[in-house]
């Protein structure tokens, strides 16, 4: 059978997306291994579907580049907005989409008709270890001490939907992601494994971040990874809560606000539409 799909990103985090509402699915995960293939596929993090919800105006179902699904993705999600609205499955800029990790709010940013971007409620972060879910006694790691590889490194842990452990340090465009970011994903601590985000302070309310991404590798840029970023440099005393926070990505920026929830806005872009064979 073939399949339309449209191949989005937001600031370099591409996924391939299949309306389900016209072409369902039966084995998403096997395909998302397929489509994210960049030699033998179309090339992508991973494959995304819109699907009906009996409880928002759609549901978006999430997976990786090796067939895991995920609870949630911040870029992915602004690419669901745009996508539900310029195909006419949803006729409203305020919509509500069902994730995982619950219900997001999104407010479309529209320019001549077309969506340009998002603004997007995350909700609020979790802060606790055992939700995370991380092995350990304490209620909270913020500023922890973890030795991974053989050497310590200090840590803040956020769970957006998805798990993050944040360090901050200097220094992060010549960090052997490949060789540390798979040590941080598999550590014995987080028995779900981590999504690990590396971030560096450019002057006020200005950080710079580099993400390994559990079941996908370092990529162009994470939008949960964003909000863990900004509420973990509020936690340690690098920025002002409910401030806006601008974190540069590998693929552009995001603004972060982290007010009750979490409020991201940014871009999301239709790269090409076509057909697979499968």
């Amino acid at each position: 059978m073939k399949i339309r799909f449209y191949k989005m990103q937001g600031i370099g985090n591409d996924y391939v997306y299949i309306n389900c509402f016209e072409s369902p699915i039966e084995n998403p995960a096997k395909l998302a291994v397929r489509v994210s293939d960049r030699h033998f596929g179309i090339g992508s993090d991973g494959l995304i579907l819109l699907c009906p919800s009996e409880t928002a105006d759609l549901k978006m179902s999430m997976f990786n580049a090796d067939g895991s699904e995920g609870r949630m993705c911040g870029n992915g999600i602004r690419c669901v907005g745009k996508l539900a609205y310029e195909t006419g499955l949803v006729d409203s800029t305020e919509i509500t989409v069902e994730t995982l990790s619950g219900i997001r709010r999104l407010r479309l940013l529209t320019d001549g008709g077309k969506v340009s971007g998002a603004q997007v409620d995350m909700g609020a972060p979790v802060l606790e270890a055992a939700k995370l879910p991380a092995l350990t006694p304490e209620r909270t790691l913020v500023n922890a001490p973890l030795t991974v590889g053989g050497s310590e490194y200090r840590i803040t842990c956020v769970s957006m939907g998805n798990p993050h452990a944040v360090i901050f340090t200097s220094g992060i465009d010549g960090l052997d992601l490949q060789g540390i970011g798979p040590l941080f994903e598999h550590h014995a601590m987080f028995p779900e494994g981590v999504n690990t985000e590396f971030a560096e302070l450019l002057g006020k309310n200005e950080l710079k971040m580099r993400v390994w991404e559990r079941g996908s590798g370092e990529t162009m840029a994470c939008g949960t990874g964003a909000c863990a970023v900004a509420v973990a440099a509020c936690l340690n005393g690098l920025v002002g809560r409910a401030e806006d926070v601008t974190i540069r990505l590998l693929g552009g920026s995001l603004t972060i606000r982290w007010e009750e929830t979490c409020l991201m806005t940014g871009r999301a872009e239709l790269v090409f539409t076509g057909e697979i064979e499968i």
